[in-house]
This record gives structure tokens, sequence and C-alpha cells, in this order.
């Protein structure tokens, strides 16, 4: 990308549209890049987001308007096309591959460089990388698989890759950040902002979440997207949270945000009972009981196990030490199906891998977790599936245009409503919640909330790991503190008892 003359935007789109079967998924879009500038873009599913920043990113075309480089209108054709213009994508849904080195994916597509008459000069290849990751400051061997990476190293390593545009457009680039906090801790994530500000002398960012706050501290500048058009541009300095939330959806951000007036006390009724659980390194010595209608929350940091200990109950990594009794019964979750058999439901972090079937229909999926109850001689009960499929897509207000869409055509907001209305169409006792509203927009996230506390009231018990302090404190009724595979802190989390997040913080770290 050409250094563009002080005062002209680094990238600009100028009235741009797009439409799709039945959809004006882009309407007169204008939004300018200017260089060194990070511009953030917010707006709830289905606003627009993902259309724009595949038109920026060569994926799509549009169908009207201008893409200006430098002020000079020019054509997208494909990803290589703009990565040939100096613009780059770090992935929300990270594009390396696990079985491929670390200096094997920072040039994967672009190896001609490095080879001669058909062979691959891996010394020159990895000296490069080496120099790539300098750049973001990450100190791994590019010599290593990128499997072998935590998740923010890989972030990291997905930056260094996109700064190698720098080298093959030349001038100043233009990097589209697509959720990359999604997954992160804060210290992690404290370490992307201060390389993504480091790099401003040398790029320009999009940053697009659905974390606000975030948004608000690392932008300059943001675009606010409601229904497939740009509805506010406003810096960042003046801006606050409430003021985006209204901007978005149209209406304040509710002080019972976390539904919490709808929090009913739980029952005496005994579900689950850990006693002494233990899993290797991972954890030891769990206990804890949960009741019916009762969410439990469990807070700690990256490592403490409560990970490892929401995959046992789903039934992914059995317990080796102590005892789980369901209904007062001991039970060893050794796959997923017998999670499912004694009851249990869950709903993962990665919705779209391990939740629902993406190239199955709405229907299907909901039904997918109970077909035996819909299954005669091997065939299963169309007309029951439909009705069962129209009666939780109504009762969960689930937006499809209708049974039979692809799950894979949802936004994330209707797709986790999907995956839970599979486990309650399957009369689910317990839920295992693990960070369910990632990736979720503040409007899709209020309505989960609800769903979630309906769901409770009707005597489900929940096990909650959130991506913050905050939802877990707002959703539970009792939250567990894990450090280092041990439970170091209990706290009651009722209305008006609800513990402060400095309180557990102490307790985690």
């Amino acid at each position: 990308m050409n250094a563009a003359p002080p005062g002209i935007p680094a990238l600009a789109l100028v009235n741009v549209n797009k439409h799709f079967p039945g959809v004006h998924a882009l309407k007169d879009v204008s939004i300018e890049i200017q260089p060194g500038e990070v511009v953030g873009l917010i707006g709830e599913n289905g606003a627009g987001k993902s259309t724009l920043m595949k038109i920026l990113s060569g994926v799509y075309k549009p169908d009207t308007g201008d893409i200006l480089i430098a002020g000079e209108a020019t054509r997208i054709a494909n990803a290589a096309d703009a990565n040939s213009k100096g613009i780059g994508m770090v992935f929300q849904e990270q594009s390396l591959l696990s079985n491929l080195t670390v200096g094997e994916n920072i040039y994967l597509g672009n190896e001609a460089q490095f080879t001669r008459f058909r062979l691959v000069d891996w010394r020159a290849l990895y000296a490069a990388a080496a120099r790539q990751l300098v750049k973001v400051e990450v100190d791994v061997d590019p010599r290593i698989r990128a499997d072998d990476l935590d998740f923010a190293a890989r972030q990291m390593v997905e930056l260094a890759k996109a700064l190698t545009l720098e080298d093959a457009a030349g001038g100043h680039l233009v990097i589209l950040l697509d959720e990359p906090t999604s997954v992160l801790e804060r210290a992690e994530i404290e370490v992307l902002f201060a390389r993504v500000r480091a790099l401003k002398s040398r790029a320009s960012f999009v940053f697009v979440s659905h974390r606000l706050d975030e948004v608000l501290e690392l932008s300059d500048r943001i675009y606010v997207m409601k229904d497939g058009a740009v509805v506010a541009e406003l810096g960042a300095a003046g801006a606050n949270v409430h003021e985006l939330h209204q901007l978005m959806v149209g209406r304040s951000l509710q002080s019972e945000y976390y539904r919490e007036p709808l929090q009913k006390p739980y029952r005496d009724e005994v579900v689950v009972e850990a006693d002494g659980l233990s899993l290797g390194h991972a954890y030891k010595d769990v206990s804890f009981t949960l009741h019916a209608g009762e969410i439990l929350g469990i807070a700690g940091v990256i490592g403490s196990g409560r990970e490892e200990l929401t995959r046992t109950l789903a039934g992914f990594a059995p317990h080796r030490g102590g005892r789980l009794l369901v209904d007062g019964r001991d039970v060893k979750l050794t796959k997923p199906a017998a999670s499912v058999d004694v009851g249990f439901g869950y709903i993962p972090r990665d919705r779209r891998v391990e939740g629902l079937v993406l190239f199955l229909s709405v229907a299907a999926n909901i039904t997918l977790a109970d077909l035996g109850n819909l299954t005669r001689y091997g065939l299963i009960d169309a007309r029951e599936e439909r009705r069962l499929a129209t009666t939780w897509t109504e009762r969960l207000n689930v937006r499809t245009p209708s049974i039979n869409t692809l799950c894979l055509n949802l936004s994330g907001g209707n797709q986790q409503k999907v995956v839970l209305a599979k486990w309650l169409n399957a009369k689910a006792r317990v839920l295992i919640l693990d960070h369910p509203t990632r990736g979720l927009d503040v409007g899709a996230k209020e309505e989960v909330y609800e769903l979630v506390r309906a769901t409770t009231t009707a005597g489900v018990a929940v096990v909650l790991t959130s991506d913050t302090l905050e939802e877990t404190i707002g959703l539970s009724h009792t939250v567990l503190v894990m450090r280092d595979g041990v439970i170091t802190h209990r706290a009651d989390a009722t209305p008006g008892e609800k513990p402060r997040q400095v309180d557990l913080i102490e307790h985690m770290v």
C-alpha cells in the first residue's frame, strides 16, 4: 500500500452497498481509516460488520460504491490481491495450521521467495520468520509447531503473519483485527494492545470486538453499525459503554443487565455433588454441591483448573480421584455420551465446532441430542421433529428464516439459542455453560441471560464459566474461585449479597 498524502485516508469505503438473496447487508456504507489510526467497528450480530470486513479483505466484492487506497480508487479481486495492496487480517477463529511450524504458518502461501529449483531454503525462511516475530516482541522459536503454542502466542503469530505484508506490499499497512481478544485473559490482552500501539507507525488497524470497554480503550475513532448502515461515528475519548450500547441496539444498557431481579432462590434438592475430585495436575480435591435451579459460577485464570473441571462434567476428561454423585449415585463420565445419559447438557465455548453441526438445519440441530425419542423403526418422525423445532424456536425467539435454514447462516446469538434449545429439548437437568456469551453482542447477551434465568426458574441447574468476573458474579447464586487446580474461595452471590470483583481476584492470583 502506497503512503497516503497528508490528510488522505490510508483506506476508505465510499457509499458501498452489498446484497445477498433477500438481504441488503450493507447500505451506503462510508468509512475511512487514517494512517497510524486504530478504528473501532461495533454493532450487533447481523449489523454488517463481517460483510464489511470481508469486502476490505477481498472475500466479497461490493455491488456498488468505491474502495480508495491512499486516495486512489481501486478494486480488490480476492484475498491475495488485498494482501498485495497491504491489507491483512488477524482472524477471530485463528487461521494457523496446527501441524505446521510457526515459520511455515507465517509464510504459508508465500514460500516462493525462499524457493530455488523447487527446494525451500528453510534456513532463510526461519530467519525471516524470526524477524517478523521480533516486530511483535514474542519470544517464540519459528521452528516449533503451532499447536505447541498457547492461544495468546498464536494470536501474536497471526499478527506477525499479517506484518509480512510490509515486505510484499511496501508502504503503510491496514490490518483488520476480527475479535482478536475473544479468548485472551486480561494480561494477554494488555500485551496485544501494547503491540498494536507500538505498530501504529507502520500500520493502521480496524478493531472489531463485542467488548465495548476494549474498543474504547484501544481505538482512536469508532464507527457504529446497525442494520447494515453506519449510524454513528465518534471519537473514543469522549464516549462510554452506555452510549455505545444505546447507539448499537437503540436502547440504554439496563441496570438489570444480568437479570438479577429474575434470580430466584434455588431449591433444596441436590442434583450433583463432587467430593474430592482430582485429575492429575489439572485440579485436585474439588468439592461442591449443586442444587436444582442453582447457578454455580467457577472463576479463575487460565491454568486454574476450571476449564478441565468443566470438561470433566461434560465427559471429555474423566476424573481420576474422588467421587462424582448425580442424584446420590456414583458416576464416572468417561465420554460425552455418558454425561448426556445422566442429564447433563454442554454448551461449549466454541459453539461452531462442538455445539452445532453447521451444515444441518435448525430443526436437525435442535433434535440432535434426543433422536432416540424421535426414531421409529430406524426412521426419524419428520412431523414431530418439525413440531418440536417450531416450538423451541418460538419459545427462545430464534431469529431464522425457517427451521430448515442451515445453522451456518445464523448469527452468533441465534446459534447459541439453538444449542440451548437442543439441550432443553433433550430435557437436560444440568447445563454446563462454558463461556456462553463469547462473541455475542450486548443485545444477544441480554437475551441469553434472560433464557438462563428462565431455565433455572424451571429447576435446571447450571455450572458456569465465563469470560468476565462481572458476568460470573451477575448470573451466579454461588461462586467458586480456583487457583492452581484447587478451590481457594467460595462466595454467596445472591441478589444484594453479590461479592465485589476485587474480593474474588485476590483469591485468583
